[in-house]
């Protein structure tokens, strides 16, 4: 999942996941605006989660996802660095978009500190806000 999995043309609209075991957050956005909009958390977990995230991709018909990896403080991984990858890449076997990852250290955390509702979400527009700004 690199920039060698893009197609030649930049993505136009893009869904964005903030990974977790439990939830997902969900946001989309759009290169022209370079904003981002948190659209909801996903509490499910295997099958009913892609089930979930389907919908969402039928919905809004994204160019390409993005998905945050967390690292530790110092850029090591950790288990969820790996789950996340691996979710990432099973959303590209099953909706045969590009993904991109975005290195999400502090998303959550800076979400709370705006005061978001539905931290998951918030720290997924987060997220694609960060793609935008790395990809112009």
């Amino acid at each position: 999942m690199s920039t060698a999995d893009t197609a030649t043309v930049a993505p136009q609209s893009l869904l964005a996941f903030d990974f977790g075991t439990k939830r997902v957050g969900v946001a989309t956005g759009s290169r022209f605006t370079g904003r981002a909009e948190p659209l909801k958390s996903i509490h499910a977990e295997g099958d009913a989660r892609f089930t979930a995230i389907e919908k969402l991709v039928r919905e809004w018909q994204p160019d390409a996802l993005v998905i945050g990896v967390p690292f530790h403080p110092d850029g090591a991984e950790h288990e969820i660095t790996q789950r996340a990858r691996r979710f990432g890449r099973q959303l590209k076997g099953r909706f045969r978009l590009p993904v991109f990852e975005v290195d999400e250290r502090y998303t959550s955390v800076e979400a709370e500190s705006q005061g978001a509702r539905d931290l998951d979400s918030a720290a997924a527009a987060l997220i694609l806000e960060q793609y935008f700004r790395e990809h112009p």
